[in-house]
């Protein structure tokens, strides 16, 4: 997606970790024209009742729901999720999935007055294009580093250790490329739990292509080796792989 710059919003369902450079969520309250079945109010949470929450009580009961998602958010055919013309979506998906698995990941992001206000103890709204802006997922990129600790997120080291976490764990994997050309599209693509069935693809018990889930020019509810390493390619300058239990 295009890039803009970083905004804010509220969500106080979230456990923000207590640090120092600390920052509540941003994030726009539900709409109901945010829907599966619209293009309408993508950066909206959708208030769906249809759609399962990751149920936190055990670790299969994590996987099992973290696939229950997957099934009913359907990147593939959901309206939602199609490129059109002008952009892809992968940052919506990724919000969506995050969403519901209960982790937090912006869809907007505070603007650098709002975070300048908040970290002053102001208490700021989210608004949209005035507090909160757009973040795309080169930004996304760059937040992890700048704010991911904040809430939750955990930096792994190598495909097997993030694939092999989210299996293991059945907590919520990331991978996210930043694009060379500022402007450009980058990429965001939530890692998901392996299943007797659906697994990565490996070399030497190595994980060369982890099990994911995306939006993007194609939209796939699962892959593995048909996109190879995306995130090794050439228009990307860089990539990150983030965590969250």
């Amino acid at each position: 997606m295009k890039e803009v710059k970083e905004t804010k919003s509220i969500v106080s369902k979230f456990e923000v970790v207590s640090k120092v450079k600390a920052i509540k969520p941003a994030e726009l309250l539900p709409s109901k024209q945010s829907n599966l079945d619209s293009v309408r109010e993508k950066f909206h949470p959708m208030p769906d009742e249809t759609i399962p929450y990751r149920n936190l009580s055990s670790v299969e009961s994590k996987k099992r729901s973290l696939h229950s998602i997957i099934k009913k958010l359907d990147v593939k055919h959901s309206i939602r999720y199609q490129r059109t013309p002008e952009d892809t979506y992968c940052n919506v998906y990724s919000f969506d999935y995050c969403y519901f698995a209960r982790v937090y990941l912006p869809t907007v992001w505070w603007t650098d007055e709002a975070i300048q206000k908040l970290q002053n103890g102001e208490d700021v709204q989210a608004i949209f294009n005035k507090t909160v802006q757009p973040i795309y997922s080169s930004a996304i990129h760059d937040w992890f580093g700048n704010w991911g600790d904040c809430f939750g997120w955990k930096k792994m080291n190598s495909l097997t250790e993030i694939q092999n976490k989210v299996t293991n764990e059945g907590g919520v994997g990331i991978i996210c490329a930043k694009r060379k050309i500022v402007g450009l599209s980058g990429h965001i693509v939530p890692i998901v739990p392996e299943t007797e069935k659906k697994k990565a693809f490996r070399e030497n018990d190595e994980v060369l292509y982890p099990l994911q889930s995306q939006a993007g020019k194609l939209n796939y509810n699962y892959f593995v080796r048909i996109r190879r390493d995306w995130w090794n390619h050439n228009r990307y300058s860089s990539f990150v792989l983030y965590y969250h239990e």
